[in-house]
């Protein structure tokens, strides 16, 4: 189908951004607060133009903040407000999320932020430092420091010191302001060394300087007298942290990703935590009076240490981390379309929750010899570095769950290597074997690589021409396929396998597509591409096999008739990626033109297509259909997409050939509801449902059993729980017989108590007297509302409720309007269809109470015969919905479907 003119697209028909996975931090520092009223800690970080809230606990997410207009230079928290800084801009947050505030005032670049009570100081890159009024978002004081003699890079407040700041700068200056009268207290000469860090110290006057060299200096600014100093050999002092739980530590980061912990008391270095962070740790935060240590960096990780290790050292408690650099393949493993595999450009291998982030798990990085690298990281004996060890990043990669629980089930190439490397999903490590093809040239490398649907089998293609097979379990080499012991005259761009492990299938860049044997390994037949393939994908189930080749057109082959059946065209870049639906309907490809497009294969149209910011270089289906995943040039996270065709119709049409794709927005990070805080407002706006949602339909009371179930066994629970008192003993006489005063002595005679003394027989007037009950069920007899005598029985427990239906009689005080009048609530009841558990109850304890005297009166055995009628009439209606859906069940469970 084809149009006349340009027609400009609508956005994805298809699919609807939801939410992005692996995405925690960055290198601006956290921010810390504690909520008294929660009694817990939340740490903030930035990702891009939002931030995100944590709690400590379990480092689940609790909110995520609306976007700013530009990526966040820096955060800072007090006990109400988060602020950010993006640009020029400040922007406070409130409950996590919501800006209350503006601040505009700076002309460059923020990046400090400082809350101190009422106030928040700043400072930007050109030397204005700005106090702010927070509530009314006024200038209080504004400071103008010359950048060249003094550069604002660091800010702190002195505990106790009251309206105090001392800054920081480059150059080596220390100077303490009092912002309320705007005076230079005093200037301390520094060190030398450019400031990078001021933390104060649990002790009051003493603060803790990290500089630009790696020293660390401990500072008394009242007395301005140095009481220590540490030299940190890991380049600039990042962060630093003091413990306020008892043990006088200190930590200092550094810019490698290492940790040092030193002993104020002993002056010296008690342990070290090395690559706690692949980079920069931006910031470490001890938990006040907690041996807790909270540290974020650069590599997208977010880390909890806990100091319970003999001879102070830390261990890692819990933590959040994703890609330290940019994901490039993507695949979901398993059937359950639960887990997304991902490959980064920082070598590591890590599975992706789509359900929740705590069953994320990291397979680690490839190693050349794992013996030798824990030997490494224990003795530091080898010749090897620790970097040499490591394997460069994986460039493809193919898992089978099938066997998984039994040996390896992942195997993956690396960037200029020939040797491929095994993988255990269920252990979270690499594998024991190195697949190393017997090939003479050096140059060659593993280009391709598929495992068979047994999982036993791994076929790997090389840049030589080369495709070799290998038994997982063993890690032996079975044998490789073509004559001469090249499949191609080419490098081999796609290995892939057939769902009985009959055939093989090759792809080159000699333009020939292959048809081998698998058992036999003998070629029967090729097929003349057009151009290179670039890349290869098989729906083993649909026996569909797709081909993006090197001029950007799509080829699908049917490799049971082994010609192809379709051919698309209308990418403007290299293809990157592709995926099939689960029933082998759809194909969505990815290309470096920033679009995400979906082909129909039954109809051989475009039927979905839409624009992204950044070009997506890799994309998965889900097995099951539901989400589509992306991964996206110089982003960490993996997005996902909800299939909107399984929410309601989607009606698809074919595109035209100048279809003009829209922008879709990348989706962001949703908040996880088992760990969101609630506030009023929310409460206050809950929804409510409905008392009946459908005049067909019976609603139950959801009153607990206990009230209705028992109605018709009252006696029997009272007999069963009747006390046996015990015999009373006799009041003892006095010891001193009382007497009366007077001249003649007499005994005065014993009083009778105030139960003795009152009469127990009652007056007619309180028998006569009508419950609220009776009352209100007369009075709805003449309006025709039952609610209110309703809700009385309700409130009512099961011995009361006897005693209010026993007293509608006549003999109880009652009237023979009163039996009426229940009759006809219990009609009311079962004609609304709502409490139909209760109408059932009551009106069985009813007729067990006045069953004889019923029987009597004309007219409510007439009420009683048109309630009979209503009664069998709504047992039918549910009987044949029960008897259906128990046919349907039973037929389910029986049939051979």
């Amino acid at each position: 189908m084809s149009g006349g003119g340009s027609l400009a697209g609508g956005g994805s028909s298809l699919f609807s951004g939801f939410r992005v996975l692996g995405l925690y931090s960055n290198h601006v520092p956290h921010a810390l607060r504690y909520h008294k009223k929660h009694r817990e800690f939340y740490v903030v970080t930035a990702v891009g133009q939002c931030f995100h809230t944590y709690n400590v606990n379990r480092l689940g997410i609790v909110a995520v903040s609306n976007s700013l207009p530009d990526d966040i230079s820096c955060v800072a928290a007090d006990r109400m407000l988060v602020f950010a800084a993006a640009g020029r801009l400040i922007k406070a947050f409130a409950r996590n999320k919501e800006v209350v505030m503006t601040y505009h005032g700076h002309r460059q670049e923020v990046r400090l932020l400082l809350p101190l009570g009422d106030q928040l100081i700043s400072a930007d890159s050109g030397g204005d430092v700005i106090v702010w009024d927070v509530q009314g978002g006024d200038i209080y004081l504004q400071l103008q420091f010359d950048p060249t003699t003094f550069d604002v890079s660091a800010m702190m407040h002195p505990s106790t010191y009251l309206n105090k700041v001392l800054l920081g700068s480059s150059q080596g200056a220390l100077q303490l302001w009092n912002i309320k009268t705007s005076r230079l207290l005093f200037s301390f000469p520094g060190w030398s060394a450019g400031v990078t860090v001021l933390q104060q110290s649990p002790a009051v006057d003493v603060v803790g300087v990290g500089t630009a060299t790696g020293r660390i200096i401990v500072h008394n600014i009242r007395l301005d007298e140095t009481l220590m100093s540490f030299t940190q050999d890991w380049g600039p002092i990042t962060s630093l942290a003091f413990r306020t739980d008892g043990p006088p530590i200190m930590a200092s980061a550094s810019p490698q990703g290492h940790i040092a912990f030193w002993d104020l008391e002993r002056r010296q270095l008690v342990t070290q935590q090395r690559h706690a962070h692949s980079t920069a740790v931006a910031a470490a935060t001890f938990l006040h009076g907690e041996p807790l240590l909270v540290t974020n960096g650069a590599d997208n990780a977010i880390k909890v240490w806990i100091f319970d290790q003999e001879g102070g050292g830390a261990r890692l408690l819990r933590s959040r981390q994703g890609h330290s650099a940019p994901p490039t393949t993507i695949h979901h493993h398993g059937n359950d379309g639960k887990n997304i595999l991902s490959a980064g450009q920082d070598g590591t291998l890590q599975s992706f929750s789509t359900v929740h982030e705590r069953f994320n798990r990291s397979l680690g990085h490839g190693s050349i010899n794992k013996k030798k690298e824990k030997k490494k990281k224990k003795k530091k004996k080898e010749g090897l570095s620790y970097e040499e060890l490591r394997l460069p990043a994986i460039t493809a990669f193919s898992s089978v769950a099938a066997r998984q629980s039994d040996w390896d089930g992942i195997v993956a190439c690396h960037r200029g290597r020939l040797a491929t490397t095994t993988w255990n999903y269920q252990r979270c490590t690499m594998g024991a074997h190195h697949l190393q093809p017997p090939v003479t040239r050096r140059d060659a490398i593993a280009t391709a690589v598929s495992i068979t649907s047994c999982g036993n089998f791994a076929v790997i293609g090389s840049s030589c021409g080369r495709v070799d097979v290998f038994n997982l379990q063993s890690g032996l080499h079975r044998g490789c396929y073509g004559d001469s012991d090249k499949a191609h005259s080419g490098a081999v761009r796609g290995v892939a396998t057939d769902t009985l492990n009959q055939q093989t299938l090759t792809a080159g860049s000699d333009w020939l597509l292959k048809f081998w044997r698998f058992k036999t390994r003998k070629q029967e037949e090729q097929l003349k591409l057009n151009a290179a393939p670039a890349s290869m994908m098989l729906h083993r189930d649909s026996g569909m096999l797709a081909l993006a080749l090197d001029d950007f057109t799509l080829l699908v082959v049917d490799i049971e008739m082994r010609r192809v059946v379709r051919k698309f065209a209308g990418h403007h870049g290299n293809i990157n990626d592709m995926t099939f639906s689960p029933d082998g309907r759809w194909l969505v490809t990815v290309a470096m033109d920033c679009t995400i497009r979906t082909w129909d294969l039954p109809s051989g149209c475009l039927v979905d297509c839409f624009l992204v910011a950044m070009a997506p270089v890799g994309v998965s289906l889900s097995p099951t259909g539901d989400f589509l995943a992306t991964a996206h040039v110089d982003s960490l996270g993996i997005y996902l997409w909800t299939n909107k065709s399984l929410c309601g119709p989607v009606g698809l049409r074919p595109l035209p050939v100048d279809y003009q794709p829209s922008l879709e927005t990348l989706p962001g990070v949703t908040v996880d509801e088992s760990e969101q805080e609630v506030t009023s407002e929310q409460v206050d706006d809950a929804y409510q449902s409905a008392d009946q949602l459908g005049a067909e339909l019976v609603t139950l009371s959801l009153l607990p059993e206990s009230r209705w179930k028992s109605l018709l066994h009252l006696d029997t629970i009272k007999r069963r729980n009747k006390p046996v008192a015990p015999p009373a003993a006799p009041p003892a006489a006095p010891f001193f017989l009382p007497t009366t005063p007077g001249l003649t002595p007499r005994f005065m005679s014993p009083t009778a108590t105030q139960q003795e003394a009152q009469s127990k027989l009652l007056g007619w007037g309180l028998l006569s007297q009508r419950s609220e009950f009776s009352s209100d069920l007369e009075s709805a007899l003449q309006s025709g509302s039952f609610d209110r005598p309703l809700r009385l029985l309700k409130d009512c427990g099961p011995a009361a409720l006897s005693v209010e239906l026993t007293c509608l009689s006549p003999e109880g005080g009652g009237a023979s309007s009163l039996l009426l009048a229940f009759i006809q609530m219990i009609d009311s009841m079962l004609a609304s269809g709502r409490d139909f558990d209760l109408a059932h109850a009551y009106l069985a304890l009813f007729l067990k109470l006045h069953v004889r005297l019923l029987s009597q009166d004309a007219v409510a055995m007439a009420a009683l015969l048109h309630l009979s009628s209503r009664l069998e009439a709504g047992w039918a209606e549910l009987r044949a919905s029960f008897d259906q859906s128990l046919c349907l069940l039973s037929y389910a469970k029986s049939a051979l479907l």
